[in-house]
């Protein structure tokens, strides 16, 4: 059985050029009879390189056919750091077997930076915003935190700053680090409140020491995010009924939720903060609680929320299979159960929540026929009664909650 040839290579350069690379690494460089990279790094091996060269077009993936077509050569790419730690790595992973791929990663940033601040990479938030919506990072804002975040260029650790203050984080240390592992590297700090640095490296680095204010919004690790936090017309799964749904949503590692009548988005929105892996689809056909959703999703920290705008069921087909649907309203709709149950996987759960008599009688016909779980929800809040409090009850909720075989 002959050998898998290995033609792939993959180098992690950093900022210090070739000096930084071992014999293997500078021997692949110059071997390859292609070598791609972004301009950036072609520049920095540029002495090794004795093949063509390929800067990485926008996106970068539009290269992937010419690499491909390289298959009985000897091709190189050149990318910064580890490239298999938030790199181009794991997109080539995708294309070429790893058995035909060799790599030689170099120190990342992350630990670049962790070493310069004394900082335990592991104890960590670890986030890339390059390419990446900045909102994404407010999930990691949690008091004494720290976070060691890939920048997009010289206007993320502004952008951030705003962000901090915006969020209760105003005395929360920034530390900009520029340029690192080479003759440019640069370490300055402020800050959130008073950030002044000017003349950024695009290429930077941002670690941030966080210091919550006593009205700091942090989001909680547990599910029920105060209403308060959601913009809404009415239309919102109430915070205590929230968290009991997305327990019995029972939420896993990189799962999509289907969010049908999503309202504010809020079922959603808290499914994809139980994992940075998780995705959702919110399903609204009033197009100004769409754009609320979009709101809400970014102000929260998930701008990835997927945000449809139609009615379902016809709105149903066109999107990827779920593993977990819930249904806050509209479950006596012609056929929107048995569409989103035929859509829903294998091993997947399904939430339906209603207020109404009708409602209960469909969820009850359900139960008989299909089994799961039925139950009804009733919580009772403090509130005055002349110059007393006594406990008034909000609508029961009934909850039918089943598992595809």
């Amino acid at each position: 059985m002959n050998a898998v040839r290995r033609w792939l290579s993959i180098v992690g350069i950093g900022e210090d050029g070739l000096s930084g690379l071992s014999p293997a690494a500078r021997t692949l460089i110059a071997q390859a009879s292609l070598v791609v990279g972004g301009k950036r790094h072609l520049s920095l091996a540029a002495a090794a390189i004795k093949g063509e060269t390929l800067a990485w077009p926008h996106p970068p993936q539009a290269a992937f056919p010419a690499i491909m077509a390289r298959r009985d050569e000897s091709v190189c790419v050149v990318a910064t750091g580890d490239p298999f730690f938030y790199g181009v790595g794991s997109l080539l992973a995708q294309l070429v077997p790893a058995a035909e791929i060799v790599c030689i990663p170099a120190i990342s940033s992350f630990s670049l930076a962790a070493s310069r601040l004394g900082w335990a990479v592991q104890d960590c938030g670890l986030v890339t915003l390059h390419g990446r919506t900045l909102e994404r990072i407010v999930p990691y804002f949690q008091p004494s935190a720290r976070i060691l975040a890939l920048s997009w260029d010289q206007t993320t650790p502004p952008r951030l700053a705003e962000l901090l203050v915006r969020h209760g984080f105003p005395d929360s240390r920034i530390v900009v680090c520029e340029a690192m592992g080479g003759p440019r590297e640069r370490i300055r700090q402020a800050t959130a409140s008073a950030f002044d640095l000017d003349g950024i490296d695009p290429l930077n680095l941002v670690a941030l020491e966080l210091t919550a204010s006593a009205g700091a919004r942090v989001i909680p690790l547990a599910a029920g995010l105060p209403d308060a936090w959601f913009e809404h017309d009415g239309q919102l799964t109430k915070q205590d009924i929230r968290a009991l749904t997305l327990a019995a949503l029972a939420p896993r590692q990189g799962e999509l939720l289907w969010d049908i009548g999503a309202g504010s988005g809020s079922i959603g929105i808290e499914w994809m903060l139980s994992h940075p892996s998780n995705r959702a689809v919110a399903i609204e056909r009033d197009p100004v609680r769409v754009a609320r959703i979009a709101r809400n999703a970014a102000s929260l920290g998930v701008p990835d929320l997927s945000v449809v705008q139609g009615s379902a069921p016809a709105a149903l087909p066109e999107l990827p299979p779920p593993d977990a649907v819930f249904i806050g309203g509209g479950a006596t709709s012609g056929g929107l159960l048995d569409a989103a149950w035929a859509a829903l996987r294998s091993g997947g759960r399904m939430v339906v929540n209603g207020v109404t008599i009708e409602t209960q009688a469909v969820l009850i016909e359900r139960f008989r026929a299909m089994g799961g779980s039925l139950k009804t929800i009733q919580i009772a809040h403090a509130d005055a009664v002349g110059g007393f409090h006594g406990m008034r009850s909000a609508m029961a909720v009934t909850q039918w909650s089943v598992a595809k075989p």
